[in-house]
């Protein structure tokens, strides 16, 4: 696909990086010719410098020749316009990133009238998974499909646990539910593990399990789940904008620690029933005046990873006992978790998934079997991805034990006309069902279902 990025920042870098290695002609267009210069060093790609938003700039970037423009510039009304420009240009594609939660009624009323076929919000999408985790604290990370059905959570093999020391085909006698565990991470490898595989202390286990399971299946393995009901955020970002308003909702009692005095202004008039703390959230005084230990939960927001990761790992030596920390250089993520940083949300790498599963599901050649939701686990090392079986998708109706797979690649979960099923060997698919796939196929490109199959 012939596939145009608006803005050369963090999200249009990586978005590059990703498109161009899936194998896409991708152009950046950004004014600033240093960055544009390092990314065409950097990738396979064209750079044009300019104005997106401009027909001159876009025309010059033949976007009447692509298959979709993606605007990620940093202002919410420069994407709106170019996507606009674009479309009125014969682009038949448009995708814009909005950030101001101020627009979302409008984007809703005037999706039409816009053009737009899909808008993202990073960090309305980190304020979710955010929010997700603090329903069950002991889990690492939260992926949902099947409309919210299903679930893969990361679940962590501490010292003493019922888990250590177990093969897989055992788990079943501890959790009493029915779940599949799709990925292993030990020591920074993945393993796509056999029912023989022997859980060791420091594993982290992706486990996928329906969602009514999860609570039944935290209790059983002697997890502590302590529920949430005060939350400290650091940083008065829109993250903690939109993660405040889900809080308050749930009856989640949230404290946020803010430096700039307009912005507390703000956050007090928008959320009166929640305490906004004009101080310097990084300064151990100020969280010592707070109160930190006494928190059942903390997330660290503020604009710097570094910054957070400190404050994580303070909030961690005190004992809090959920911490979350929000970063955007995800290639350290690895290191953080190392470090005793067990949930990360990025907005960056949620944006980027949300749009490389609509490019994936345009790539399709039959739009029935594309790729409904896509998620990256272990540090972007596995996919999980969700499809519907179509009439075309093949080996239908057969056991899976007869099904030929490609090396790397599970079925995890499999949904028919609602009802979830972890899959054994005698279960079946059908046309219409709802399949959650999970590959560590290092670079394998999954764009329909019949990509996972041997023949």
């Amino acid at each position: 696909m012939n596939i145009i990025i608006v803005g050369d920042g963090k999200v249009g870098a990586a978005l590059a990086a990703q498109l161009s290695g899936e194998g896409h002609d991708v152009t950046i267009i950004d004014s600033n010719s240093h960055v544009l210069r390092e990314s065409a060093e950097a990738l396979d790609v064209m750079v044009v410098a300019g104005n997106g938003a401009t027909m001159a700039t876009l025309q010059e970037a033949r976007v009447d020749q692509a298959d979709l423009l993606i605007a990620a510039t940093s202002r919410d009304e420069l994407n709106l316009l170019t996507c606009l420009t674009a479309k009125k240009l014969g682009c038949a594609n448009t995708i814009a990133r909005i950030r101001n939660p101020e627009y979302t009624d409008q984007l809703i009323a005037m999706r039409e009238e816009l053009g737009l076929s899909l808008t993202v919000n990073p960090e309305q999408a980190a304020a979710i998974e955010a929010y997700q985790l603090l329903q069950f604290p002991s889990v690492l990370k939260r992926e949902s499909f099947a409309k919210g059905r299903v679930e893969i959570v990361a679940v962590p093999v501490h010292e003493g646990s019922k888990l250590a020391g177990i093969p897989l085909h055992k788990l079943y006698e501890i959790a009493r539910v029915k779940v599949l565990v799709c990925a292993v991470e030990r020591q920074g490898e993945v393993h796509i593990p056999g029912g023989s595989f022997q859980l060791q202390t420091g594993d982290t286990l992706f486990v996928t399990a329906a969602l009514q399971d999860l609570a039944q299946l935290v209790r059983n393995l002697g997890l502590v789940e302590q529920k949430v009901k005060n939350l400290l955020i650091i940083g008065g970002s829109r993250i903690a904008f939109y993660l405040t308003q889900r809080c308050l909702d749930s009856g989640i009692h949230v404290q946020i620690i803010e430096r700039d005095h307009e912005r507390c202004m703000r956050l007090a008039e928008t959320f009166p029933k929640a305490t906004v703390i004009e101080a310097d959230g990084s300064r151990q005084e100020v969280l010592d005046a707070q109160g930190l230990p006494y928190f059942d939960a903390v997330i660290t927001l503020t604009g710097m990873d570094e910054e957070n990761v400190v404050l994580s790992m303070f909030a961690q030596h005190v004992g809090v006992g959920k911490v979350i920390t929000k970063i955007n250089r995800v290639e350290y993520s690895e290191l953080f978790r190392k470090v005793g940083l067990g949930s990360i949300i990025s907005p960056k790498a949620l944006c980027c998934s949300n749009i490389v599963r609509y490019v994936r599901a345009m790539s399709t050649a039959s739009g029935s079997a594309g790729v409904l939701a896509l998620h990256t686990i272990v540090d972007g090392k596995v996919e999980a991805l969700e499809f519907r079986a179509g009439s075309d998708t093949r080996h239908c109706d057969q056991p899976l034990r007869e099904v030929p797979l490609k090396d790397g690649i599970l079925i995890s979960c499999i949904t028919h006309r609602g009802e979830t099923m972890i899959p054994k060997g005698d279960t079946r698919f059908h046309p219409g069902d709802t399949i959650v796939v999970v590959t560590a196929g290092g670079g394998r490109i999954l764009s329909q279902l019949n990509d996972i199959f041997a023949d």
